[in-house]
């Protein structure tokens, strides 16, 4: 279950909305704690940049006017969402370490791929694979790896390198959804694959 065979030359890692703002809501992530997602997610990028493996990292940044602002019966992030961003909302968690070599991409929406240059950015490097993770599992994630999918890139959910607004429906994206979409396995496993 834990071999992965990763292919260096045609594998990036993929880092969704681990960002000050998203990390320092006032919530209760689960199952996992926004630092244990960062650290996790902080340890793959290390491992990739050694490996000379492209990390991209994704943020979402919008002004109130390009923030979308649909009419749903529940809004998520409503109540935790501050009206004006601080300066550094949208700022990688600094745990990150973000290097020079690391391709950054801005959405303005749950999904990385979705009006942005993602696809060709991973095509031009030939990538095959992505490694996924971030916050929210059911959200940003979710969304993206849907894309991944239909685009044709094998996946590996990095299941403890996500977390979501409760378990259940972190849990529910994992052995629902991305089971389906391709492997999920634990940083650890992951780690281990690119020695």
């Amino acid at each position: 279950m834990t071999g992965l065979d990763i292919d260096k030359r045609s594998t990036a890692l993929v880092v969704i909305d681990l960002q000050k703002g998203i990390a320092a809501m006032d919530r209760q992530f689960a199952p996992y704690s926004a630092d244990t997602v960062i650290q996790n997610a902080a340890r793959m990028a290390e491992a990739f940049r050694k490996n000379n493996m492209p990390v991209f990292l994704v943020h979402v940044v919008s002004s109130e006017a390009e923030r979308l602002n649909m009419i749903v019966d529940d809004n998520p992030w409503a109540q935790s969402r501050p009206q004006q961003m601080p300066a550094d909302w949208s700022d990688f968690a600094a745990e990150l370490g973000r290097a020079d070599s690391d391709i950054v991409i801005t959405k303005k929406q749950w999904g990385a791929f979705y009006g942005t240059d993602l696809e060709l950015q991973l095509r031009r490097r030939g990538i095959r694979t992505i490694v996924l993770c971030g916050i929210a599992t059911n959200y940003g994630v979710e969304s993206t790896a849907r894309f991944a999918y239909e685009y044709g890139f094998n996946q590996i959910f990095a299941e403890d390198a996500m977390t979501s607004m409760s378990a259940e429906v972190h849990n529910l994206a994992i052995s629902a959804v991305f089971r389906r979409m391709g492997r999920v396995r634990k940083t650890q496993d992951i780690l281990e694959n690119l020695r």
